[in-house]
């Protein structure tokens, strides 16, 4: 099997688009926010509640959360795919220029940035890394989780595009 047979396999199941976010209290004098577009997030258990998401290794965001605990996902509406598709560039601008002009607001229990508009939000606490092949699998506990927009329906990644539902 090639690459492409398995990247190409994969691309039929469908996911919902996910920003993850945390902050980097080490980079300058207050710190940056980093951002990433993930597919994939789950939850893993209810019992206690544990969340988890897959990082790129060596990636930005998979150095900061090896020394970072904290992190937060924003699930993205339909209306948000600029965002999606910004923070999913390759060889892109800094962070802090990605966050200028996006609403959001700093989670309380992990100080991630939080999109606004977003269907659901999570803020967690890394428990577990386990390294998959070229990813990490960051499984975290659930520290806080609401519901801030009901508007609109989620933002879904299908065939190596973004769609919506219906």
């Amino acid at each position: 099997m090639s690459e492409d047979e398995f990247r190409a396999a994969l691309s039929r199941l469908s996911a919902g688009v996910v920003l993850v976010t945390a902050h980097d209290p080490e980079d300058g004098p207050r710190g940056e926010d980093v951002g990433m577009t993930a597919t994939a997030f789950m939850s893993v258990s209810l019992d206690p509640p544990l969340v988890m998401v897959s990082v790129r290794n060596g990636s930005r965001m998979d150095d900061l959360l090896a020394r970072q605990p904290l992190w937060a996902v924003s699930v993205l509406s339909e209306s948000q795919r600029h965002i999606a598709g910004r923070f999913a560039m390759k060889g892109r601008i800094s962070d802090r220029l990605l966050f200028e002009d996006i609403p959001y607001s700093r989670g309380e229990a992990s100080g991630a940035p939080l999109v606004g508009g977003a269907l659901a939000v999570v803020e967690s606490r890394t428990e577990q890394r386990v390294t998959a092949g070229d990813h990490t699998l960051v499984i975290g506990r659930v520290l806080s989780a609401g519901t801030p927009s009901a508007d609109g329906g989620p933002l879904m990644y299908f065939r190596s595009r973004y769609r919506t539902l219906g």
